[in-house]
């Protein structure tokens, strides 16, 4: 027998150890041999509806579907971004069909659910498939059996299936645009410092606007720069406009911002050298560098190995004007002029400036809004004389008087070529 022998203490122990860890050994293989994908069916058709819509409920209406990509940096696999309840949703399989031979596989699928819920039952999530050896699926669906008809289930389309070289430099990821966003001035104001900063692609996750920026994002889309996600996702979820729980019926915080920004992320992956993740009242302002690609290659000079790039926020109170350029045909337009806000407010004692972040998005595996949950290699907190989040928002230290604000004019570096810009946008649009 395996424990046979002289009765002592240490016999006893041992035996114990060695039989927990063979248990825990062949636990695991199972573990493992489970999300490995098997033939379920030979000969078949790839049947259901490829569905193109960003936001693709499934039966349990507890999980919905954003997109699946490809995702080969550590195994072969496919990685679909999410939303699940944290709780209801306990199982969920991949169907891959192969073709030409008609091999269907299934495999059972690592449901990650992002820590940074905030409170919220529904949060963003990873839904990891392996993929089958001899085949590259370019087509998978998702259900709560491994059993599911195919010809009853959606179908998606798996992005980042081909190799792309890049084509550009730097992407906006804006997420998410919600509650009839009508701050149409400083939107213009913002796209026009990116374009002038680096950026050829602005990535907006559009829940709704107003009419008047429904024309401004036309006139950008035909331009090349502005591309919309449709995001209805109050259509399927109660939201909730604060980005943690407050015990009052939502569903998910911030109309998804969080899963909208990690699809951005792997929507860009193959095609952007970096990911700009911030709000559309947000712009990364370099303080020694005329542009991002000049900082950029300094910082990764630096920082060699490093993803993750943080950048200090500061708040520029829109309660605080400077008239300096007060350009009459812009008092038309609704919104804030951002040249005439350059006073920031100060930093608080005992508060941490919040951070957004430029990233090489082939180092990150997960995000959060102000950090990054998941990334191969560093991240980097780049000082403030090297760069700053210039934010023109509300005040958070309203009650401050003008003599305590810090004058900071970084932003008039840009002014002649933002005012022609912004000129020119106005004059096809609104004016």
């Amino acid at each position: 027998m395996l424990c046979g022998g002289k009765k002592s203490y240490f016999a006893a122990a041992v035996c114990i150890i060695t039989l927990t860890s063979m248990v825990t050994i062949s636990y695991l293989r199972l573990q493992g041999f489970s999300h490995l994908p098997k033939i379920i069916q030979e000969g078949s058709r790839c049947g259901g509806k490829i569905t193109n819509i960003t936001i693709t409920p499934l039966k349990d209406n507890r999980t919905f579907i954003i997109s699946p990509y490809f995702d080969d940096r550590e195994s072969k696999l496919t990685r679909v971004i999410g939303i699940v309840h944290h709780e209801d949703v306990k199982q969920l399989y991949c169907l891959f069909c192969c073709q030409p031979d008609g091999k269907l596989y299934v495999s059972k699928a690592k449901i990650d659910v992002h820590t940074d819920r905030f409170g919220f039952p529904y949060g963003a999530t990873d839904v990891v498939c392996l993929e089958p050896e001899n085949c590259d699926p370019t087509h998978v669906s998702i259900h709560q059996s491994p059993h599911g008809n195919t010809n009853q289930l959606p179908r998606f389309e798996i992005k980042n299936r081909k190799a792309e070289t890049f084509s550009i430099d730097f992407t906006v990821c804006i997420s998410a645009m919600f509650g009839n966003y009508n701050n149409v001035l400083q939107f213009i104001q913002s796209v026009e410092m990116y374009k002038i900063l680096g950026a050829q692609k602005v990535v907006i996750y559009k829940n709704n606007c107003s009419h008047l920026m429904e024309k401004v994002l036309k006139f950008y889309m035909e331009e090349g720069t502005v591309e919309i996600i449709p995001w209805p996702i109050d259509s399927y979820l109660n939201v909730s406009s604060r980005w943690h729980f407050m015990q009052d019926g939502t569903h998910i915080g911030y109309y998804g911002q969080i899963t909208a920004l990690n699809d951005c992320i792997y929507r860009n992956m193959r095609r952007s050298k970096f990911v700009v993740l911030n709000d559309a009242d947000e712009i990364i302002l370099p303080l020694k560098h005329p542009d991002w690609k000049a900082m950029m290659n300094s910082l990764q000079e630096k920082n060699p190995g490093t993803g993750v790039f943080l950048f200090e926020n500061h708040i520029f109170p829109n309660t605080v004007s400077t008239p300096m350029f007060n350009i009459s045909s812009w008092n038309i337009v609704p919104g804030a002029d951002i040249l005439q806000h350059v006073h920031r407010e100060p930093d608080r004692k005992d508060v941490i400036n919040p951070r957004k972040m430029i990233i090489d998005p082939r180092r990150v595996i997960q995000t959060s809004v102000h950090s990054v949950l998941r990334a191969y290699g560093k991240s980097v907190k780049v000082p403030m004389d090297v760069a700053l989040i210039y934010h023109c928002r509300v005040p958070l230290q309203g009650n401050l008087p003008r003599e305590s604000l810090i004058r900071d004019t970084t932003l008039w570096k840009y002014n002649s070529s933002l005012i022609m810009n912004v000129n020119r946008v106005l004059n096809q649009t609104i004016l």
